[in-house]
């Protein structure tokens, strides 16, 4: 498979500061798959050390903060001398070993001509313990599960994915790509972007062994709220985590505490749900109370709306079927729309700067998707599960906030199209819409 993220490695590797690399994200995304094909394919040897499978690795971090000692060390470990020139050190499950993490900083330091990237499960949470490493001493990217357009190309669409890369106008495609477009989205609604439910359709059409592989991660991720979170965490972990299908089936789809558990409140819960923000499982968007710079001033604490991490994962969370497919737009629909929605917000996260927000009118009456700060710009974006672009909530926010944006945009199923100060983008064209909403402004 290939992934984008290869050249965001490659930047990282040519940069003239470069500082040690730290790649997060949700398990089993793909993070060691990718930092291994990276070695593989950019450098000449690939030093491979695994915190989990090897715990007296620990032992060489733990003993000395003397970057050439600790080199030496996983020289012999590794069965061939470590250069700087030539050689990838991976760290992976690197949230085993807290010096290890703290050694980072050394090697930013005074060794910073060495090639050293980390990765690890949960290893969001572990950055947030105190122990951790100082700020500002390493590089980060976030690996998120694989986009519609990686999916594309993993499903052999080349040819389409190449369309939709070389759009420079937004002017509407024609019905033939739009057809195979929609097609194509049904299915990654279906299996989502983890890797390996991926390949499970993508070689072998086996939509049985995707639902076992995509029931076995949400098994795995129970099990890592028992491992690694605190044990009186874990109830509250599972209850929210068993909650996010039903938060988003709702209305307006703010996060409930009360309907985590009847009777819960927000100062029981809050550090189960940060737990499962920064281990990735799950994102969280905040209301705003009016659109204007920077987004994050306006933002309300006690409102917010929880996603998942994936949208294939999410379909499965809500024991929704794959033969949901066969049947016209419905899965789209399906529940309130909440997997085009969240669908939609797996595509924006990685084009911002920030993640984005949403808006209401604080009465459960009007309510826009999100708000995206793009540059010094800021855009409403409605998403649609249908060909019916109609929106009462953009209406509204336009005639509210007048001077706050020049560009309205819809993600809907309906084809691209810009009309005065709305623009159309289709669902299926989401990892581009922030490419598309520039050539519309311009």
């Amino acid at each position: 498979m290939k992934r984008d993220a290869m050249n965001r490695l490659l930047s990282w590797k040519v940069k003239g500061n470069r500082k040690p690399l730290i790649v997060k994200g949700v398990r089993q995304c793909g993070k060691t798959w990718l930092l291994k094909a990276f070695g593989k394919e950019h450098y000449e040897f690939t030093a491979y050390f695994n915190f989990d499978e090897q715990p007296k690795l620990k032992e060489f971090f733990e003993t000395t903060k003397d970057t050439a000692r600790i080199l030496q060390n996983l020289s012999f470990v590794a069965g061939f001398p470590i250069k700087s020139e030539n050689t990838l050190i991976v760290l992976d499950e690197i949230q085993e070993c807290n010096a290890a993490l703290n050694s980072l900083k050394y090697f930013q330091e005074n060794a910073p001509e060495y090639h050293i990237v980390c990765a690890g499960s949960l290893l969001g949470v572990a950055l947030f313990r105190p122990q951790a490493f100082p700020v500002g001493k390493v590089d980060f990217l976030d690996l998120s599960p694989m986009s519609f357009m990686e999916f594309l190309s993993a499903n052999g669409d080349d040819s389409l994915r190449s369309f939709a890369d070389s759009l420079s106008e937004p002017e509407p495609i024609p019905e033939l790509f739009a057809n195979q477009f929609i097609e194509k989205l049904k299915m990654y609604l279906i299996t989502g972007g983890m890797p390996e439910a991926v390949r499970a359709w993508t070689e072998g059409r086996d939509i049985g062994r995707v639902q076992e592989i995509l029931m076995a991660l949400l098994d795995a991720y129970e099990r890592d709220f028992a491992k690694h979170a605190d044990r009186s965490a874990f109830p509250k972990l599972s209850l929210i985590w068993a909650s996010v299908p039903a938060q988003l089936a709702r209305e307006n789809k703010k996060f409930l505490y009360k309907a985590v558990k009847e009777g819960s409140r927000a100062r029981e819960y809050e550090d189960a749900l940060q737990w499962l923000v920064n281990s990735g499982l799950v994102h969280r968007v905040h209301r705003i109370t009016k659109p204007a710079l920077p987004l994050s001033g306006y933002a309300d604490s006690s409102a917010f709306k929880v996603y998942s991490a994936d949208v294939g994962l999410l379909r499965r969370q809500a024991r929704l079927a794959p033969s949901v497919f066969a049947e016209g737009d419905r899965l789209f629909t399906e529940f309130k729309g909440a997997l085009s929605e969240n669908y939609a917000l797996q595509a924006l996260i990685p084009q911002l700067d920030a993640p984005p927000m949403y808006w209401s009118d604080g009465k459960s009456r009007y309510d826009v998707d999100f708000i995206a700060q793009v540059e010094n710009d800021i855009y409403p974006i409605e998403v649609k599960s249908s060909t019916n672009v109609e929106s009462k909530s953009l209406r509204e926010y336009g005639e509210l906030f007048a001077d706050a944006t020049s560009l309205k945009v819809k993600l809907t199923m309906a084809n691209l199209k810009k009309n005065g100060t709305i623009i159309n983008i289709p669902l299926y064209l989401a990892d581009h819409a922030i490419r598309i909403i520039k050539m519309a402004r311009e």
